[in-house]
């Protein structure tokens, strides 16, 4: 096997005690953490996955736990086969090639069996008792969207209220706090790049959850229908809403109202999160995706329930920024 240098050095005896001694190791590109991913070949042709999540940046600990939660549950994460934690080393079941995104752009026909799948498969996680998770506070909603405030903000030479900032969230987001218990597993970065086909398109093998929380149901719903990096269109966004509805039985007006509560809030997140990686860990390839995220906060922005955080953009947003396609950056 051929090691590649800035791998652990005790790589090779991980494998080797799981099992897979002389595999072949092949990176994947990676995302927007510290985590990076390879593929582990035999030479028979039997794969695996291989995360690497170092100290001190990562740790495993929280996706090991919600992948055991998830599988305990009928939920089809995947399988854990050998795992270092202290070293940030953990082997998994391949789920294959056939990620939700790519089989899109190659089979765009099938869009709405697809999403129709994702859609089922969130209302199978929320007929659960919620996860042994955090639940998601007022305050962890306020610290994410103030990463818009910390990142973009000062990246636009802007200076804004930031104690209105935060009076605009509370005020929007204190109806619905109630309506979110007890609570789903909100598994928090459910969208097409972290969903994948398991053989049909209606079996969804799920990525990406190891910071799960126990919060609304409308947060997964939104993620997947306001998704940052793929287009979802109108009607199909309200077709697939209308399916959760219907399958899981909840009360659409005011369901509809979260729904745009906390699409406004993670997209404001989004933004700031994707200014992040620019300046702090210099991922420029990000902010190409700005402008589809802020067309869809506009849009959760004209929902009556965001009226406070909408005066709050009108106020210190210039008018002329929010409309040169959504601010977006020029390097």
């Amino acid at each position: 096997m051929t090691t590649p240098p800035d791998l652990p050095a005790d790589l090779d005896s991980f494998l080797a005690t799981a099992g897979w001694a002389g595999a072949l190791i092949e990176p994947l590109p990676g995302d927007a953490s510290f985590r990076r991913y390879f593929r582990i070949r035999r030479v028979n042709g039997d794969t695996a996955m291989l995360m690497d999540a170092p100290p001190p940046n990562e740790d495993p600990g929280p996706f090991l736990r919600a992948a055991r939660w998830l599988e305990a549950n009928g939920m089809r994460a995947p399988r854990i086969l050998a795992e270092k934690a202290d070293r940030g080393l953990v082997l998994l079941e391949d789920f294959g090639t056939a990620r939700m995104r790519d089989y899109l752009d190659e089979w765009p026909a099938d869009e709405q069996a697809v999403y129709a799948g994702a859609v089922d498969a969130l209302v199978n996680l929320h007929g659960l008792p919620p996860g042994p998770f955090r639940d998601y506070s007022m305050s962890e909603y306020q610290r994410e969207a103030r990463l818009f405030v910390d990142w973009y903000c000062p990246a636009r030479n802007l200076y804004v209220d930031a104690p209105g900032f935060v009076a605009a969230w509370e005020a929007a987001l204190g109806d619905m706090l109630p309506r979110q218990r007890p609570g789903v597993t909100v598994l928090r970065d459910y969208h097409a790049e972290n969903i994948m086909l398991l053989g049909s398109l209606e079996r969804q093998g799920l990525l990406d959850f190891q910071d799960a929380l126990v919060g609304h149901p409308a947060y997964d719903l939104v993620s997947l229908l306001q998704d940052a990096r793929r287009d979802v269109s109108p009607k199909l966004e309200l077709k697939m809403f209308d399916r959760y509805v219907r399958a899981s039985g909840v009360d659409a007006e005011p369901f509809l109202a979260d729904y745009a509560r906390l699409g406004a809030q993670r997209n404001t997140k989004i933004i700031g999160i994707f200014v992040r990686l620019w300046r702090r860990d210099g991922k420029a390839r990000y902010l190409d995706l700005i402008p589809r995220v802020w067309a869809l906060l506009e849009r959760d922005l004209a929902h009556p329930a965001l009226a406070p955080v909408a005066a709050w953009f009108d106020a210190n947003i210039p008018a002329e920024l929010r409309a040169a396609n959504g601010g977006r950056f020029e390097l």
